[in-house]
């Protein structure tokens, strides 16, 4: 599956969950990630308890519902490869993605996609 051209094309809701060191979790809602390459997405995190999650504990997972059906989507599971706060990085991929205004200090987290599945099932379809 390429996540560029899905992304690029399908209408939806993400919501990334993340654990903390100590196994407390959390679910929240995050456009669709950017993608960087066939195997690495990037998501731009603002200093609220998914980013300190995240930072404790690299394992996350990220589940996108499909508009027009609830059942269908992808989850992806990731693993934290890298960040980078460097404001101008941070505002020119908010530009390249639907046009996003400043949000205030943010972070690009880049993660490993270490698994695609489907919304419901086990299987991709072809």
């Amino acid at each position: 599956m390429r996540l560029e051209e899905y992304f690029e094309n399908t209408e939806g809701t993400g919501i990334l969950s993340t654990a903390d060191d100590q196994g407390n979790v959390n679910c929240a809602i995050y456009a669709a990630p950017h993608v960087i390459d066939h195997e690495t997405v990037g998501f731009i995190m603002r200093p609220r308890k998914s980013y300190g999650y995240v930072k404790s504990n690299p394992k996350a997972a990220y589940m996108f519902m499909e508009l027009e059906s609830a059942y269908r989507g992808i989850r992806l599971t990731l693993e934290k490869i890298g960040e980078n706060n460097d404001p101008e990085d941070v505002d020119e991929l908010r530009r390249s993605f639907r046009g996003s205004a400043d949000e205030g200090p943010s972070t690009i987290v880049n993660f490993k996609v270490t698994e695609i599945r489907p919304l419901v099932g086990e299987k991709l379809p072809e």
